[in-house]
């Protein structure tokens, strides 16, 4: 029998709520879904949902971001990027291009793109320049660009690659001491990818209950139900939630493109640092498509440095789950949509975008 939104809502009402639980997700996705159906509002007041790391846009290193800047202005290529990613601001001088959408404005040829297979397109139609293509992202959008690279491109297509793992980012926060939250709602779309196990070390390693969840109200309400229930009782596990899509082991055919095209290193998160084991950097054998083999370097090691936010921009903190959107100082104010100052502020998976498109438009400062 399906459990409507409704019935799940009044489930959790129906706990013994004994204090304040603070339960996070980890995914852009589900945080607009919660925001957008106003869940927060409906939950009892003991419930606190925390929106994590999951947006790939936000935490893209600022010495990526410049360095496609640079290329698309300096060199004589076609640089292509998913549409979010023409807006992320870096920390330049006021006379120069602070985001990739600037620097087209200023006569770079760069071009939004949805999918991977547009950029296979796009090469195609272009072969007698090169083409790079920016591919920032977390394993759900990383794994069909490793897809596309298997199976074979263009020789003039080469990769400007910035993927992360989602997973190190959760152990970074749980192996800190201070996690700030009792429970989690593991993504839905990356455990589709790489399969509900990937979570199962925060039940197993940190005691703490988890549950995976899709994205409509139904799932994400059953899923904190799930991790309540789990708390009150003292019995935690990995639950399954979304489990129409998400099946043990994952999608085996996606795992193995990115084992065959990617290799994982220790990578820079903007504004937050090195993070063991979370970004995906092209395998050797295809090196004669990785666009920092292929181009002069015009990276900027000063770039690199945790915390590198736009000066007052507090993106870090949000992306930790250690402070609301709204607590930004900026938020509402100098940083709105239509002219960002953090790149939380860019993209649809960003929480502060999310929280101003759902109607929080004052700060809380």
């Amino acid at each position: 029998m399906t459990v409507s939104a409704k019935q799940w809502l009044q489930r959790i009402h129906e706990l013994p709520h004994k204090g304040k639980v603070k339960i996070m997700n980890v995914c852009g996705g589900h945080e607009r879904s919660i925001t957008m159906a106003g869940l927060r509002k409906a939950l009892p007041d003991c419930i606190e949902l925390i929106p994590g790391p999951g947006c790939p846009v936000c935490v893209c290193p600022e010495e990526d971001v410049f360095e496609a800047i640079q290329l698309a202005l300096n060199e004589d290529i076609i640089l292509v990027a998913f549409g979010d990613m023409l807006r992320v601001p870096v920390n330049v001088k006021k006379a120069q291009a602070r985001t990739l959408e600037q620097a087209k404005a200023q006569g770079a040829d760069i071009r939004p793109i949805a999918s991977p297979t547009e950029a296979v397109s796009i090469a195609e139609q272009n072969l007698d320049k090169p083409v790079v293509f920016f591919a920032a992202g977390f394993e759900t959008t990383t794994a069909p660009v490793a897809a596309m690279i298997v199976e074979g491109v263009p020789d003039n297509l080469s990769i400007l690659l910035s993927g992360r793992l989602t997973w190190p980012a959760v152990a970074m926060l749980l192996e800190s001491g201070e996690p700030g939250f009792d429970a989690l709602i593991a993504p839905g779309h990356v455990s589709t990818v790489m399969g509900p196990e990937e979570w199962e070390f925060v039940v197993t390693e940190h005691n703490i209950p988890a549950a995976v969840a899709g994205f409509k109200p139904e799932s994400l309400l059953a899923a904190m139900y799930s991790v309540l229930r789990q708390l009150y009782e003292g019995r935690y596990f990995l639950d399954n939630c979304y489990s129409e899509l998400v099946k043990p082991g994952g999608n085996k055919s996606a795992q193995a493109h990115l084992k065959k095209a990617m290799n994982i290193y220790d990578a820079n998160w903007r504004g937050v640092g090195i993070i063991p084991a979370s970004g995906y950097i092209l395998d050797k054998q295809y090196s004669a498509h990785d666009a920092r083999k292929l181009f002069p370097s015009y990276a900027d090691a000063a770039r690199r440095r945790a915390g590198k936010m736009p000066p007052g921009c507090d993106c870090a903190q949000v992306v930790l789950g250690k402070i609301y959107p709204n607590q930004c100082k900026l938020f509402g104010k100098a940083c709105v949509p239509r002219s960002p100052i953090g790149p939380c502020m860019v993209s649809d998976e960003g929480a502060c975008r999310i929280w101003w498109a759902g109607g929080m438009r004052e700060s809380a400062q």
